[in-house]
């Protein structure tokens, strides 16, 4: 992939702020504006950035690396790279969530416990939403693709680890934008908490991880099933 340079940024800020140059060429552009868009979109990618970086330093820690690898790999001390990325993340209680929701994460636990991950993958959370009915499973059904096909086809991709811990299993990255989404998406709808349908959309809008290869596969296209909602 090759990155963009400053032409191509140059060349975006234009194409976002367009009503800033005048017409026929005859004027100065709005240099003001234009600094504007240029700032959001310096933001935009620094904001990627940083969740790319942070991606790799939770799969890290996931795999066993200690703050001091991490550290060094980054080219900072372990207590930089502590603060930086060791803030604890947003945690989503019951109370945020739907009665339906709550059983689904249930199953959700249970998967990882018994496949000893110790993490909750977008394909747990995947194979919770599908293993009894509910909203999800509901919207699979409006939009043709089988429930039960899902479930079983997530069930293939679940591995077994090594993990003993049964209690503090971390969210992966992927897993976390998933239920921000369908946290956004409930708001959006005036829902005061989460369902199993905002997760499921959530999870195909992630666009990456098990879970969204698996929907992507079945036929499930969330921007079409939003359309028509």
């Amino acid at each position: 992939m090759a990155l963009p340079d400053l032409d191509d940024l140059i060349a975006e800020v234009d194409r976002r702020c367009d009503t800033a140059h005048r017409p026929g060429g005859q004027e100065q552009p709005d240099w003001l504006a234009l600094l504007t868009v240029a700032a959001q979109l310096a933001g935009q990618l620094q904001a990627l950035a940083d969740d790319l970086v942070e991606d790799y330093v939770e799969h890290c820690r996931m795999h066993g690396a200690s703050w001091t690898d991490i550290g060094a790999a980054l080219g900072v001390t372990r207590q930089a790279v502590q603060q930086r990325f060791h803030a604890p993340h947003k945690r989503y209680s019951p109370d945020t969530m739907t009665d339906d929701l709550r059983q689904a994460m249930v199953h959700v636990k249970q998967a990882a416990v018994q496949h000893r991950n110790n993490y909750i993958g977008t394909e747990h959370l995947l194979w919770g939403l599908t293993a009894q009915g509910n909203s999800a499973t509901q919207l699979l059904q409006a939009a043709g693709v089988p429930p039960e096909t899902v479930h079983r086809s997530v069930a293939t991709r679940l591995s077994m680890g090594a993990s003993q811990a049964a209690e503090r299993i971390a969210w992966t990255p992927y897993s976390r934008k998933a239920i921000a989404l369908a946290e956004a998406r409930s708001e959006r709808n005036g829902s005061a908490r989460i369902d199993c349908d905002d997760l499921l959309i959530g999870l195909a809008q992630v666009g990456r991880g098990v879970a969204a290869d698996v929907l992507t596969e079945a036929g499930f296209d969330p921007a079409a099933v939003e359309a028509t909602m």
